[in-house]
């Protein structure tokens, strides 16, 4: 009988960095975990009146639920999280526009002399049973329906060498990769480096475009269904995605070129281990097949992927085909409610 652990926080029991603290809760692995996440501003953002600047405190910004301690994984171990559903936890989004964060202003790394750009909150209206958020301009009378793409832009483990990071930033061991990529179907995995691994999960968005231009997506509070599970003896250097027909792998740096080059190193080294090529000719395999969706290029860090067809590499099993395995778990979790 497979094992369902419910884990909900209050407030003060949610964690805002990864490494430093110790495991809420430990599972093992084939366990479904639900959980609840909050948004990135702690549900403090409710109307357009809410600027982040007078209700949030920093550095409390973007929580996460966990951490989990995985029963039995160790450093050279993978820790496979298959996200079975991600829901809306509210009927309304928010978003803003920060000063001196962002993708097309200045910040406190690039410097300007121009003002900063106005703090400015959009709430988006939620319709669940549609799947679709109202935009509404704020100096007009504009509105759109948007199709909801629930994702999680946090993901991660506890960093190596007893580092503790906040979880705004991407890296190695995951983070705030903000990958629309990362959404119901697709299992992630990552490296461990500490005992248990001490997985985390939050940022919850309704949907984003590729780059989180203005540093916020649709941010919302979460339901979330995750199959755990545990390589034994399989190591991941940064962050890999796989879903039902692609492969897809992370690299998180700045500039946002060596983010991209982190992530196209990790997709060709991987297929040339998944398929036996020689390293040239996966290169040049995954330099005519490959896609590259932008993650984040407002954090830290920058997020880039490389993303390519498992059809294009005769449709290997990555990691003992946990992947499957996960998805059939879900699938009977699903089934069973």
């Amino acid at each position: 009988m497979t094992n369902i652990v419910s884990y909900h926080p209050e407030p003060e029991e949610l964690s805002y960095t990864f490494g430093g603290r110790p495991a809420v809760e430990e599972v093992a692995p084939g366990t479904i975990l639900e959980l609840s996440t909050e948004d990135c501003f702690g549900g403090r953002v409710r109307t357009v009146d809410d600027l982040p600047s007078q209700v949030c405190e920093f550095p409390y910004l973007n929580p996460v639920t966990g951490p989990f301690h995985v029963t039995g994984a160790e450093p050279g171990d993978t820790i496979a999280l298959h996200f079975v559903s991600i829901t809306p936890a509210r009927d309304w989004a928010m978003s803003t526009t920060f000063p001196l964060f962002g993708a097309l202003t200045a910040t406190h790394t690039t410097a300007m002399l121009h003002e900063p750009l106005e703090e400015r909150v959009w709430r988006y209206d939620l319709d669940l049973a549609r799947g679709v958020a109202t935009y509404r301009a704020r100096k007009s009378d504009f509105t759109v329906e948007l199709p909801l793409d629930p994702m999680h832009g946090t993901v991660g483990v506890a960093p190596a060498a007893g580092e503790v990071k906040m979880t705004i930033t991407p890296d190695a061991h995951g983070g705030n990769m903000d990958t629309p990529e990362l959404r119901a179907g697709v299992t992630v995995y990552l490296g461990v480096n500490v005992e248990g691994g001490l997985f985390a999960i939050g940022d919850g968005h309704g949907r984003q475009g590729h780059g989180e231009v203005c540093g916020t997506a649709l941010e919302a509070a979460m339901n979330t269904v995750v199959a755990v599970d545990l390589i034994k003896g399989v190591g991941t250097p940064w962050p890999r995605l796989e879903d039902d027909l692609h492969l897809m792998s992370t690299g998180s740096a700045r500039p946002l070129e060596d983010a991209y080059r982190v992530s196209q190193h990790d997709l060709v080294t991987w297929a040339a281990g998944l398929t036996g090529l020689d390293t040239l000719d996966a290169y040049q395999l995954i330099s005519q097949a490959g896609q590259a969706p932008v993650g984040n290029v407002c954090d830290t860090n920058y997020t880039m992927v490389a993303k390519v067809a498992k059809a294009h590499l005769r449709d290997p099993e990555a990691y003992g085909a946990a992947h499957a395995r996960l998805r059939a778990l879900g699938a009977d979790y699903l089934t069973s409610r």
